[in-house]
């Protein structure tokens, strides 16, 4: 990439047909309703794409149907974390190989019991950038039971070369951000925004330059980057007030299943289905996800039909 990405890259969830089979021809709409709804590039097999519930073969099969299916149209980060260093250091390479973009990686971890001290971490990292030519997008969030400190993230930004963007994601994200940029200056390429923009307006004052949420609005948010990054911040407060109630539907109630269900009535994948142990949402919630989609006329919702 010739110039630092901006904007909305969301995550691609992914289908799975109701016997709980990996939907390959459903991974494909899914990725051109994305494409249809404006984005800047599209993260694949990450945590929103239950990468938890993938087997390594599957996980192989979709990256390759994902990066040959959208052939350059927008950039793929690949995500690639795990605990053990060498394996992350193998998918990165074959990522990188086959064509992606990006690669983005949480710490490493498995459970608050086991987190590596800050040496192993850097470390980790470190392995990673030193295999691949291609950026890293560290994704710093609870999930991981891993404080990343910003003297820590602004020397591997510093030092390591491929480290470039940074995913924030904790509670009070801006003043991270905005410490983080103080911290590393040139070094931090590309600081976004996570957890399906429920801060959008703050991390955009803090300084980040995009956001990687869902694809479920993907439309409507890029308006509120776009907005923001061009100078008219009163658009973009307009605009995150009129999305804002079903981004802190998805965030609070639906999660990971908000999108699918919301694609799958629109008639773009097939199913909704989730892998145990995870579990459909009730009728209640899904009622209201699909009201307050359908008042923001969503292109997911009706991309199929």
């Amino acid at each position: 990439m010739k110039t630092p990405l901006t904007g909305i890259l969301p995550v691609a969830p992914t289908p799975f047909h109701a016997d709980g089979q990996v939907d390959e021809e459903g991974m494909r709409r899914v990725l051109d309703c994305m494409i249809d709804q404006g984005v800047d590039a599209i993260c694949v097999l990450a945590n929103y794409s239950e990468q938890f519930v993938l087997s390594d073969e599957e996980r192989a099969l979709l990256m390759r149907v994902c990066l040959e299916h959208v052939a350059g149209r927008v950039p793929i980060i690949v995500t690639i974390s795990h605990f053990h260093t060498g394996l992350v250091v193998e998918r990165a390479r074959a990522a990188e190989a086959m064509g992606a973009s990006m690669v983005m990686m949480m710490p490493p971890y498995h459970g608050v019991g086991l987190v590596p001290q800050e040496a192993g971490i850097y470390e980790h990292f470190q392995a990673v950038s030193d295999a691949i030519s291609i950026p890293i997008m560290v994704q710093d969030a609870p999930l991981s039971g891993c404080t990343l400190t910003v003297p820590l993230l602004a020397r591997m930004a510093r030092e390591l070369e491929q480290v470039r963007y940074f995913k924030m994601e904790m509670p009070f994200a801006a003043d991270k951000l905005a410490a983080l940029i103080e911290a590393g200056g040139d070094a931090i390429e590309g600081p976004f925004d996570g957890e399906e923009a429920a801060t959008l307006l703050a991390d955009l004052d803090a300084g980040c330059t995009g956001t990687m949420t869902s694809g479920l609005q993907c439309e409507h948010i890029g308006k509120i980057v776009r907005s923001y990054l061009g100078g008219d911040k009163d658009a973009a407060l307009a605009y995150w007030a009129k999305s804002l109630p079903l981004i802190n539907h998805e965030n609070r109630q639906c999660g990971l299943r908000a999108c699918k269900t919301v694609m799958k009535a629109g008639g773009v994948i097939g199913s909704d289905h989730v892998r145990h142990p995870l579990k459909p949402m009730s009728e209640r919630t899904r009622a209201r996800l699909l009201q307050l989609a359908g008042e923001l006329d969503l292109i997911a919702l009706k991309w199929g039909h």
